[in-house]
């Protein structure tokens, strides 16, 4: 039986978004996986909507044989991406290494909002199932 096709277009406003701890950061991050590797032809592990809300922050953390992409869309903050620290603003787009270590911080007065973008390295095996959730 051929599979149904997927839904290609998503509107944030109607995304729901879940209040999670993301990887230890500080306060609850509104999250929302709006594609998963299913959905790709491309070695796209997941495209995800993040609002990080003031003060609040994606904690420093690493992934293994993958890219991971921040694209911000509103807001400001202070990437950490291995070792350096800088400011990001609406128009952002840092690209994590595969292993490298990184974490996000709301610097601002508003909420700060991006998509991230999971990419497969060259040759790497599929991800493990894994969230950005957290428990703390």
């Amino acid at each position: 039986m051929p599979r149904a096709p997927l839904e290609r277009v998503t509107r944030l406003a109607a995304a729901p978004l879940a209040r999670v701890t993301a990887h230890g950061g500080r306060g609850r991050v509104g999250f929302r996986r709006l594609f998963r590797r299913a959905e790709f032809a491309a070695p796209v592990n997941f495209v995800d909507y993040a609002v990080v809300p003031p003060k609040g922050s994606i904690g420093r953390h690493r992934h293994g044989a993958n890219e991971e992409i921040y694209l911000v869309l509103s807001g400001r903050g202070r990437m950490h991406r291995d070792g350096a620290d800088f400011a990001v603003g609406p128009g952002s787009v840092v690209v994590n290494r595969p292993g490298g270590r990184h974490g996000l911080v709301n610097t601002g007065a508003r909420d700060l909002r991006l998509f991230v973008v999971e990419i497969a390295a060259r040759g790497a095996p599929p991800p493990a199932r894994r969230s950005i959730r957290s428990r703390r």
